[in-house]
């Protein structure tokens, strides 16, 4: 009896490039580059992200994959011309889960914007006639999750953007070019959680199940998050990851705050839709300033920071701090009463530096009472990236039936 041998397709080949934005890296993609299916939202697009950064991986390693296993690291971004009218390009954001099978569209990556205004002039997004020979090139960024715009003042030098400089950002190993980000009217009025204080106060009694009643600061600015005093959840704002992610206990604790203050933004309906929402809310804890050594080993002095932060991403402290979740920083620094503001020492102020585990950042927001309500015109700050590779990625030719 003779069997007819196996035939295999050969694996689809998609243009891609491989950058860094800030502290974090990812996979861009121009929209028409991607496979027709793949081009509008839906399950044949999840699965094409999901198989290029190698999840659901239950070994949390993407060996066969472009991710590195961390939520810094699990990232695609869309880019395509603008649909929005004085834009140059739309910037779309999946956060991959690591060890589930879907793809998270609910926020931002801060820190991955920085390398949209780099990517859109090195591929042709932007009218040359705009790029000057040496100077700078502003490119307005609509971000399309969201609804928001971003305006990145993108370095060129010799008609191509710059890369190298000596910009240091803490977290990113070696120096590069500025990059600074301004990213307009942040808090999003229309998003499911409201108002910049969904639940209409700069500070509420948030009650935890198995954790208790916490005085918690909930925002929608930059990215939903919630925050809560370092000391009131047993910690003193100078942890570094290993001090919460080999902790299996804190990060349930953690998980139980962002569900709870999920609820109380109107961000989820029940607690079972946290699970399916890991990019969104951001849960943070903030203290005042102290000295400690980054994790770099870079000593960090209280004396140069006004405060300290560190947030969780998909469930693990990030290694440094999310764009995003800085905007959140910035914008509740500047309101009085806040628990952030709080942390800073209080008083009106327009830029913060915090600490975070790998060192310090500095952010701004200018926040104004109009007609007794806050409101918040544009958050600043500097990050900075660079293009690692380009080329085409592969994933096997079934990929797109999920």
């Amino acid at each position: 009896m003779s069997m007819e041998p196996m035939t295999f397709a050969p694996q689809l080949r998609i243009a891609a490039t491989y950058m860094r934005g800030g502290t974090s890296k990812g996979v861009f993609f121009r929209i028409a580059d991607l496979p027709e299916a793949a081009r509008v939202p839906g399950p044949a697009r999840d699965a094409l992200l999901l198989r290029v950064i190698g999840s659901p991986d239950p070994y949390s390693k993407h060996t066969d994959g472009m991710g590195g296993a961390t939520s810094s690291t699990s990232k695609c971004v869309i880019i395509g011309p603008a649909t929005q009218l004085g834009h140059d390009v739309d910037y779309l954001y999946g956060q991959v889960s690591i060890d589930s099978a879907f793809v998270d569209w609910s926020g931002n990556c801060g820190n991955l914007s920085s390398a949209v205004g780099p990517f859109a002039i090195a591929n042709g997004f932007i009218p040359a006639d705009r790029i000057p020979r040496d100077g700078t090139c502003t490119v307005r960024i609509w971000q399309a999750n969201i609804g928001k715009t971003i305006v990145a003042h993108v370095p060129i030098a010799g008609g191509a953007v710059q890369e190298d400089g000596d910009f240091e950002l803490d977290g990113v190993t070696f120096p590069s070019a500025e990059i600074p980000l301004e990213f307009l009217d942040p808090v999003d009025e229309g998003d499911e959680g409201g108002a910049m204080f969904p639940t209409g106060n700069v500070v509420d009694a948030l009650d935890v199940p198995g954790v208790g009643t916490l005085q918690a600061t909930m925002i929608t600015a930059g990215i939903p998050t919630v925050f809560v005093r370092a000391a009131d959840v047993g910690l003193k704002g100078t942890e570094l990851q290993p001090d919460i992610n080999e902790d299996k206990a804190r990060l349930a604790m953690f998980e139980a705050i962002r569900t709870a203050g999920a609820l109380r933004m109107g961000l989820i309906r029940s607690p079972e839709a946290a699970a399916k929402r890991q990019h969104t809310p951001k849960v943070a804890f903030v203290a005042p300033p102290a000295d400690y050594a980054a994790s770099s080993g870079k000593a960090v002095r209280g004396a140069d920071i006004d405060l300290l932060a560190r947030a969780l991403s998909m469930g693990k402290l990030h290694h440094a701090m999310m764009g995003t979740a800085s905007v959140a920083i910035a914008t509740a620094a500047a309101i009085p009463g806040t628990l952030v503001n709080e942390a800073a020492g209080g008083g009106a102020r327009d830029a913060v530096r915090f600490g975070h585990p790998s060192g310090a950042m500095r952010v701004g927001a200018a926040a104004e009472q109009v007609d007794g309500a806050w409101v918040v015109r544009r958050a600043l700050m500097s990050r900075s990236a660079r293009v690692l590779m380009e080329g085409w990625v592969r994933v096997p030719a079934g990929t797109l039936r999920g």
